[in-house]
This record gives C-alpha cells, structure tokens and sequence, in this order.
C-alpha cells in the first residue's frame, strides 16, 4: 500500500499546479490532503472528482479556510468524519476512511503561527486529540495517521532549530507532547523508522530563500500503531515539482487495501 500526505495549501492552487496530473502516476492507494481551502460548491467537478479515486471532503464551516481530503482507489468499508470535539470538527481537521480493521486519517493539527490566540486554540486542539489518541489506540483498530501535525518533533526534524525554541512548533510545549503520543500513547513516527538521516524537510517559509537553501522543517507525518511499525517499508519527500509550500511524503508499507 502506498499513502501519500500533502497540506496543498489550497486545493485549487494546487490544481493549476499540476497535482492533479502528477498524483495518478504515483500508484497511490490512499492519498491524504490538508489546507484544501474550498467548500462542497468548488469540489463537485473534476480533478477533484475522477474515475482513478473515490474522493471525500471534509471542508470547514468557514469558507476559503482548513479542511482535508481522502482519496482513495478502493472502496472504503467506513468514513469517520470528526473527531468529537466541535470546535475542530467545524474547522475540517479530521477526515478517516476504514478497511477492515484498518483506519486511515487525513489530519491537520492548528497552526499557532498567526499569533497568541491561535496558539491557544492550538493547545486546546493537542489536548482534545491526545484524549481522541488515547481512546483509538484501545479500540483494536490499526492506524496510520497522516497529516500536517505543525510540529517539528526534534533538532533534526528543522534547519535552525535554536533560533525557533520560542516559536509556534517547536516550544517546549509541543515538543514534549509529541513525545507522549510518540512514547506512551505509543505510535510510530513511520518516516524516522526508515530514514534517520538530517535536512528532510517538508515545510519552507515563503519569506528569503528558505526552499533554495533548503531551510526547512519536518512536520508532516505519518504515525503509525505499533503493530504497523514494522509494515513499513519505504519513505520519500517529493521535491522535483511544487504544488504548495509543503511536499507530499510518499510512504510505502505491507499492507491491504482491499
């Protein structure tokens, strides 16, 4: 099974970028986007709907603002929209499509960037869903988690990670919570599991020559059940075409669709 993960930074941009001509040559079987910007009145012609995937939308109340998508070459056996907390519900964050016993999410965690009250609404967001991880990982359900988490977990994970200890996505704050769902929750960074190595980044600033220089930051992830860890059998970050100022994570594991 191969998944793919991308915050496109407004689905529409990301079309007239060529997203979509480039996804249906990646043989992907689950495709997992965020920040797709767009309401239902601007996803019911194609690319957005196409023979090559059954699509879900899950866009927020507010126009032009959040939102995921799941695309999915197989028929899924269940959609889970939301996770039970209203204030992010209403804001698109949460999209799930089921195959067995096997749950696939399209997550998009706040960005706390935009200033203190967005910060706030972030913690409370890393509170509600670590309650929501706490319950998935005892209902006997496998999970891989895709998204853009808007954290970059450790040192290695951006270029200049002293200069940024006091900024949204790495404070202290952040960090040690992605410990807890890394450690005791228990879920599987799949990415590092096959990739250790430095500057793979996903994320770059549009302000100075953040791309060209590759001054980047780590926070799309696939996080996997602990069952899965060791399902998991490549990882790549796409970089020879932009669609947005993210790239898709490619991740390749032994698994089922069907």
């Amino acid at each position: 099974m191969r998944i793919i993960t991308l915050n496109v930074n407004g689905i529409r941009a990301a079309a007239r970028k060529g997203l979509f001509e480039w996804l249906p040559r990646q043989r992907a079987d689950v495709i997992c986007l965020q920040e797709i910007k767009a309401g239902p009145e601007h996803l019911a012609e194609p690319p957005f709907t196409s023979k090559s995937f059954y699509a879900y939308y899950e866009p927020a109340v507010k126009k032009g603002y959040s939102g995921v998508a799941l695309l999915t070459r197989e028929h899924p056996d269940g959609l889970v929209r939301g996770f039970g907390t209203p204030e992010f519900d209403h804001e698109g964050r949460y999209l799930e499509v089921r195959f067995g016993d096997l749950s696939i999410v399209s997550l998009y965690v706040p960005s706390g960037s935009a200033g203190e009250h967005r910060q706030q609404s972030k913690f409370r967001f890393m509170k509600a869903f670590m309650e929501h991880l706490r319950r998935i990982r005892r209902d006997g359900r496998r999970y891989v988690i895709c998204g853009d988490w808007n954290i970059a977990h450790r040192e290695i994970d951006l270029k200049n990670w002293r200069a940024n200890q006091k900024n949204s996505g790495f404070l202290p704050e952040e960090r040690a919570w992605m410990d807890e769902v890394l450690g005791e929750v228990g879920l599987k960074d799949a990415f590092r599991l096959v990739d250790d190595r430095p500057e793979q980044y996903t994320w770059w600033s549009n302000r100075g020559q953040a791309w060209a220089k590759n001054v980047g930051w780590r926070i799309d992830y696939q996080l996997v059940s602990p069952e899965l860890a060791s399902r998991v059998e490549d990882a790549g970050i796409y970089k020879r075409k932009r669609f947005s100022d993210h790239a898709p994570l490619i991740m390749d594991y032994r698994l089922d669709a069907g």
